[in-house]
């Protein structure tokens, strides 16, 4: 089963390393950016404006080209 960062990344064929790459380029870890890859912040549902993971989503979703509300589960 694929996270919404994964389908996302798929449809605009980027690679697990390449999105990495990208999310270091912006500030991330590695482990923060595998966190996200995964969809581990699916997991969380009340977002504020100075939460890390919200942070994160923005930087994902300039990496992927896309809103970042585009990355939350419905």
């Amino acid at each position: 089963m694929h996270g919404r960062i994964q389908e996302l990344a798929e449809k605009s064929n980027m690679t697990y390393d390449e999105f990495v790459g990208e999310m270091r380029k912006r500030g991330c870890s590695e482990p923060t950016a595998l966190k996200v890859w995964l969809g581990l912040y699916e997991d969380f549902s009340n977002f504020n404006d100075n939460d890390i993971y919200l942070s994160n989503l923005r930087k994902a979703a300039d990496v992927l080209r896309v809103p970042t509300g585009s990355l939350l589960t419905k």
